[in-house]
């Protein structure tokens, strides 16, 4: 007798009195309660439609190898080799551990040792220029001496951070203008890729990898970015204030970045160059897996939000202070800073880069003209503060988000035409082709734009709250971000 399910002798048999079949007592009891129907007949059925069937305990038989002596010693022999090879594996990496370990805190002595006499050489420079100010003569009416020249320069240099700036400088905005004609002409003749996946192929994918991309203290992922001109890597930021770069191809984590002091709450790729903001108040530009620059002393609060320009040459920082940077990315300087009080929770450029959104702790939503740095409109009707928006690639809807759920914005009407109700939403994402929605909260799911923006699949969140989402190429795999150190591929 064998089981209709399994194929095995069961151990404790039943059969159906409606199809006459036998089966195994947990499978059918476990298919019957997931479909309420027989397996193979597809009859409806339940479980009162089980009889036992009384049958001599079954023993099943065991290998031919462990049949005899000879054949248990080799196997055993066998599990030896094995374990013996897994802890000459083991014993070999916590070797390299270790010297990887003395080499860092080798480094980190000789990096305080160098700020140590660094920050003596400065104070020493200081008292030296306190004395010969106070010894050097006055400066005639009408005439600035040195003395004047370098207090003035000491000057500006400390207070540069928080001067006010104002207004995009007019050869950026020519720049950005030209770049938005022709990203405009561009997409009028776009054509959806061949290979952009289905609703049908959104629905069938999984969790599958699931990759530590940050130290184990890390408490979530903040923020994760695909790099436009190299599809396989994946930026992450991390609650530890960590980078990295998670090699998509590989499956595994490639290079660890570290610089900033507390969280990294965005991430933006701008050509070569790699942009993160944080809750330390800075902008830091990476590049060839290195820290190559900083902007400090632009907010005074949290910088929760940075974006690139479609040029890469340009990018604003947002931060919770109410301020929105225009920054160089070359040159890591800040060229304009626009403040109107409120608290700013996150933002980003729209596609065509001559606007940008701005969402508040009050729950309101701007739209800002970057050509003027004026507000071109707000929008309300969230309620709590607005955690996350992105723009849709065709630049026509605005996706927001707060505890009340996500709302969909027409930006040719400025009018919400559609809302999602939804308790503890963190992050929505359009994808590149713009035909899906991802949203992340409590859960992940995936929205079909083109159908009614219908709910195509749902994942549990086995770490919640999902903090970040993004789609991969061609919405092949969805990257999420959750409450620890493991960056999700779904695919």
């Amino acid at each position: 007798m064998f089981c209709s399910i399994s194929g095995t002798t069961p151990e404790d048999p039943v059969i159906s009195s409606k199809t006459g079949h036998l089966y195994e007592r947990s499978l059918i009891t476990k298919a019957l309660q997931e479909t309420g129907e027989c397996p193979v007949t597809k009859t409806p059925m339940t479980l009162e439609d089980l009889l036992p069937v009384k049958s001599s305990t079954t023993v099943k038989p065991r290998t031919t190898a462990a049949a005899s002596i000879p054949g248990l010693l080799s196997i055993f022999h066998n599990e030896w080799d094995a374990l013996m090879l897994e802890t000459h594996e083991l014993r070999v990496d916590l070797h390299g551990t270790r010297q990887e370990l003395s080499h860092a805190l080798y480094q980190h002595d000789a990096a305080c040792r160098v700020i140590s006499r660094l920050m003596k050489e400065r104070d020493e420079a200081r008292e030296a220029l306190a004395n010969a100010r106070a010894a050097g003569p006055s400066a005639a009416p009408g005439k600035r001496g040195p003395s004047s020249d370098a207090a003035e320069v000491d000057g500006d240099a400390a207070g540069d951070g928080k001067k006010q700036r104002s207004g995009v400088p007019p050869e950026a905005i020519d720049a950005m203008t030209a770049k938005s004609k022709e990203l405009s002409k561009a997409r009028k003749k776009r054509e959806i890729s061949s290979t952009l996946a289905s609703p049908e192929d959104v629905g069938k994918m999984e969790v599958g990898t699931t990759a530590p991309c940050h130290a184990t203290k890390a408490k979530g992922i903040r923020a994760i970015r695909v790099n436009p001109s190299n599809a396989d890597e994946v930026a992450t930021g991390g609650a530890d204030g960590s980078l990295a770069l998670f090699d998509a191809a590989k499956g595994k984590r490639g290079a660890l970045m570290t610089g900033h002091k507390k969280a990294v709450t965005d991430v933006a790729f701008a050509g070569d160059a790699i942009l993160t903001s944080s809750a330390d108040k800075t902008v830091k530009i990476w590049r060839g897996g290195a820290e190559v620059a900083a902007v400090a002393g632009v907010h005074e609060g949290e910088v929760v939000a940075v974006s690139a320009h479609p040029m890469n040459a340009y990018a604003v920082s947002i931060g919770g202070d109410g301020a929105w940077a225009f920054m160089d990315v070359g040159a890591a300087e800040c060229l304009s800073v626009q403040r109107d009080g409120a608290e700013y929770t996150c933002g980003g450029f729209h596609p065509d880069g001559l606007i940008l959104g701005t969402g508040a702790a009050d729950s309101s939503v701007k739209i800002w003209d970057v050509k003027t740095s004026k507000v071109a409109a707000k929008v309300e009707g969230h309620v709590g503060a607005v955690t996350s928006m992105s723009f849709s690639e065709n630049g026509y809807y605005l996706a927001t988000c707060a505890q009340d759920g996500v709302k969909l914005w027409d930006l040719r009407k400025l009018k919400n035409f559609k809302s999602v109700e939804a308790a503890g939403v963190k992050c929505v994402r359009f994808d590149l082709s713009g035909h899906y929605l991802a949203v992340g909260g409590a859960d992940a799911c995936v929205h079909n734009v083109k159908a009614e923006w219908e709910v195509v699949k749902r994942w549990e969140a086995s770490k919640a709250p999902v903090n970040a989402l993004e789609f991969a190429a061609d919405a092949k795999a969805l990257y999420a971000g959750c409450g620890d150190h493991n960056l999700r591929v779904i695919a």
